[in-house]
């Protein structure tokens, strides 16, 4: 459970945990690679503690001491065959790239994760692995864990995905790293470039032409050291909570500003709102600034088409910011929202519908009519982390308490969230 009361503003100077994408990546890329690699930022959630625990169990020799973390590298063909299924908890990031790893072993390998992974779509990465030559199986012909994956013997493919899906991409080209010939992916918008970011401070050469990304087998990766900046998809949270108390002001240092991820930015500015980045540079292929937010009134706003792959995530933060806003918010084209930790798009109308909002899902979206003077009530996160701290951030501009319930979820993400929002909380 975690208690929130109404706040009068939030203020300081803070930092947010390690990005989790390039969390993951770093531990995946570092036990692959040749040498050792070192990462410093690392985000010590249960997403990422579970990618280690899975390459620790193929005989990887992974070291943590807080956000630092070492990885002794085994190259492509190192990884031992594991002796029993791979659990990878509740993480989407890990079951997936790691399918596109394991399709390049010659060995068997059982991937199964929690209740929740147990629902999500799976045959968006089998589907084209096996295309390339892995042999996957599961529930509903691949479609559900666990998965059964004997992979080796790869072939490159050109592949048109249905979806943007930066999950689906990588897992794709990290297969394709170890198969005959090249390999593409052909996105109908352009998801988060994290994976081809890492791969060439790697040292692994990547193409991009428009929204196609190929890669060349048989090429190894370098270990290098790996500096992660803070997830804006957290400090996105932060930014939601200045944005709606009059009075506060906010500098989130050492945050990632890939433009792929930058989303929540272009929504806030849409809305009325100013984010300066200061302090911009570049950490192993990702460039990082920190954010300085003061408070301004929103106004409503359209969000849609290609700048959903870049704020996904940041969905359900949106909406609660919408609530305080003047006007209409309509969210459109957000299906994939329906299959991650939970159906987002009911949850949070469910959740936010608690507090007093008017707040109505679509198919695709939501419409969201502000500004609604909140309440304080019993919440729920369902067990997903961004609903969690997005009932949080909705709390400090709701009167009296608001209480959640299964707020330990939100240690996926956020280790920390609840004592940092606190310290930059002034009640009235």
């Amino acid at each position: 459970m975690m208690q929130v009361k109404q706040a009068k503003k939030v203020s300081g100077v803070v930092r947010v945990p390690g990005d989790k994408s390039i969390s993951h990546r770093a531990v995946m890329f570092g036990a692959i690679a040749e040498g050792t690699t070192r990462i410093s930022g690392f985000l010590a959630g249960a997403d990422c503690l579970s990618t280690i625990r899975c390459f620790q169990q193929m005989g990887v020799k992974i070291t943590r001491q807080g956000d630092e973390v070492t990885v002794e590298g085994k190259g492509w063909y190192g990884l031992n065959e594991p002796a029993e299924v791979l659990d990878v908890g509740n993480s989407g990031t890990t079951i997936r790239l790691l399918s596109g790893i394991l399709a390049t072993q010659p060995f068997h390998s059982v991937l199964q994760g929690d209740e929740s992974i147990a629902r999500r779509p799976m045959r968006r990465v089998m589907t084209p692995l096996r295309q390339m030559g892995a042999r996957i199986d599961g529930r509903k012909e691949g479609e559900y864990t666990p998965l059964s994956i004997r992979g080796g013997d790869l072939h490159g493919i050109a592949y048109a995905s249905p979806v943007a899906s930066a999950q689906v991409k990588s897992a794709i080209l990290l297969a394709g790293l170890q198969a005959a010939g090249d390999t593409s992916v052909t996105e109908p918008m352009r998801s988060r470039d994290h994976t081809e970011r890492m791969l060439r401070a790697f040292g692994i050469d990547v193409r991009q032409e428009g929204l196609t990304v190929t890669v060349q087998g048989g090429q190894q990766l370098t270990a290098r050291e790996i500096e992660v900046p803070g997830d804006i998809s957290s400090a996105a949270f932060l930014l939601a909570a200045a944005f709606m108390l009059p009075g506060s002001e906010l500098v989130i240092q050492n945050v990632g500003v890939n433009p792929t991820r930058t989303g929540i930015l272009d929504v806030i500015r849409a809305m009325g709102g100013e984010v300066r980045l200061e302090n911009e540079r570049i950490w192993n292929e990702e460039p990082v600034a920190d954010l300085h937010v003061a408070y301004r009134p929103l106004n409503g706003a359209v969000i849609e088409g290609e700048l959903i792959p870049r704020l996904i995530d940041e969905i359900p933060v949106i909406a609660v910011l919408a609530t305080q806003a003047t006007g209409r918010t309509i969210i459109r084209d957000a299906q994939e929202l329906r299959v991650k930790e939970t159906d987002r798009i009911a949850t949070i109308a469910e959740e936010l519908g608690k507090l007093g909002a008017q707040i109505t899902p679509t198919e695709d979206g939501l419409i969201i009519e502000g500004p609604v003077q909140l309440q304080g009530a019993l919440t729920d996160s369902r067990g997903d982390h961004r609903i969690g701290m997005a009932m949080a951030v909705a709390a400090l501009a709701a009167t009296g308490e608001t209480t959640i319930a299964d707020a330990e979820a939100i240690n996926v993400s956020f280790p920390g969230f609840a004592e940092l929002l606190s310290s930059i909380t002034e009640h009235a």
